[in-house]
């Protein structure tokens, strides 16, 4: 079965009630999902192909700021032999225009990072479902705003974080939920990733080739390079808080207490244009975001996470990921396993692929040929579908308006702790209480979640 005709021949699991943030009941399932996107750059494109591939998606309109996205899009879509779709353009308010459509049930916002707060609300405002990716808001009272209004209004928000979706951390959470590890004491991740040619590039292609950056440039080197000249601290914490928050139940019977972030020094990215333009005026820049920023969590359950943002510096791809048990460890960056009594050897580490592929989730088990060509290795694919069908039956997301501002906003949290010196920082409670007793109904099973 291919990933085109998965969704014709899957049977919805239930078409019952779901409970929303709010405590209000949405009742009623659906067959086929209206989708309008709001920002169709690189990212959103991802999503868009994501969309033309399923018989249960219909894209109705399409938004953005720039002539050359939709443009691409549009041609994108003809390609795929899919009628044109409606377009929303002229400044940074028109999507409001296409909020104002009934025919729409949810929307994919992939616009630059300070546009997703005001686009969230304005979203939920107007009935719609939220996938929105990361980050969520700029400022901590952004993210308690996104909350409130989706408490108000019953509408469920998701931030598409992939990541936990990626077949290894998928397999490394069927076994924790095995026990495998034993009890879980310690957790690592973060994003490390060297993002050089993705802030800079030459104005004609998306990544590399120049140093441009901001109206000069192309793709996230128009805004995302801002950030890293601005604010200080982990400006992109959910690869590693979002996969990490699943492993020990964050706001289903845990959460995180207190934080405390550090920032080394800033060097790479004037470095890095130094070297490709010797003399250029980006390379005098102020930089304030630090090569390395590393923050740590306490959680009420007695857990410590470790989280580290590099992407200013020449480095292979890795998020880091380790969990540290009673029973024994996994380390992503070496691609290892070790459980005491179970591995080969005593003290020796085993190849990971092994353990994984014993314990590969079982979503993975059944939908890996519907996801191969999907972006990210696949995940892409994962966190679409996870949306796509709690829109259709009209369900709570499987990362909710909770988990998605917790992994979120680690990044005003973490600047903030900077300025004040280091300072260690009360973790905001979004659930209110209900994480007490909350269970968590992440990717249980094959379900599709």
């Amino acid at each position: 079965m291919d990933r085109r005709t998965f969704v014709k021949n899957s049977a919805i699991t239930t078409a019952g009630l779901a409970i929303l943030p709010s405590g209000t009941l949405f009742a009623g399932a659906t067959d086929k999902v209206r989708l309008g996107y709001i920002g169709v750059g690189a990212r959103g494109m991802s999503h868009i192909s994501e969309g033309l591939l399923r018989d249960d998606v219909e894209i109705v309109a399409i938004c953005d700021t720039q002539e050359s996205s939709l443009k691409i899009c549009r041609e994108y879509i003809a390609k795929k032999g899919h009628p044109a779709v409606k377009e929303y353009t002229g400044g940074i308010d028109a999507y409001k225009k296409l909020l104002e459509r009934k025919d729409i049930d949810a929307v994919i916002i992939a616009t630059p990072w300070q546009f997703h707060h005001p686009q969230a609300i304005d979203a939920m405002l107007a009935g719609k479902y939220v996938g929105c990716e990361v980050i969520a808001g700029l400022t901590i009272e952004d993210h308690w705003d996104i909350v409130r209004t989706s408490e108000k209004t019953a509408m469920p928000y998701m931030t598409l974080e992939n990541v936990c979706y990626r077949r290894d951390v998928m397999a490394a959470l069927n076994m924790a939920r095995q026990n495998v590890f034993g009890e879980i004491v310690h957790l690592e991740g973060g994003y490390e990733h060297n993002l050089r040619n993705v802030l800079f590039n030459n104005g004609k292609s998306y990544y590399g080739g120049g140093v441009e950056y901001g109206p000069k440039a192309l793709s996230e080197a128009q805004w995302r390079t801002q950030f890293n000249i601005d604010r200080d601290g982990d400006l992109y914490p959910t690869h590693g808080a979002g996969p990490l928050m699943n492993y020990i139940d964050i706001n289903h019977g845990n959460r995180f207490t207190n934080m405390v972030s550090f920032s080394s020094k800033a060097r790479g990215l004037a470095a890095y244009v130094q070297e490709l333009a010797p003399g250029n005026a980006n390379a005098k820049i102020n930089y304030k975001n630090g090569d390395v920023t590393t923050t740590m969590i306490n959680c009420a359950n007695g857990e410590t996470i470790l989280l580290t943002h590099d992407t200013h510096l020449p480095r292979p791809y890795s998020l880091g990921f380790r969990i540290d048990g009673t029973k024994g460890t996994w380390m992503d960056v070496n691609q290892s396993v070790y459980i005491e009594h179970q591995s080969k050897k005593d003290d020796e580490w085993d190849p990971a692929k092994e353990w994984f592929e014993k314990y590969d989730h079982p979503l993975w088990k059944k939908y890996a040929k519907e996801a191969e060509g999907a972006g990210h290795g696949g995940m892409d694919w994962f966190v679409f579908n996870a949306f796509i069908q709690a829109v259709k039956q009209k369900k709570q997301t499987p990362i909710d308006v909770y988990d998605s501002m917790t992994m979120s906003v680690i990044a005003p949290l973490s600047t903030q702790s900077i300025k004040e010196g280091n300072k260690t920082l009360e973790f905001p409670d979004f659930t209110g209480g209900k994480w007490k007793t909350s269970k968590n109904n992440f990717a249980l099973n094959d379900s599709g979640f």
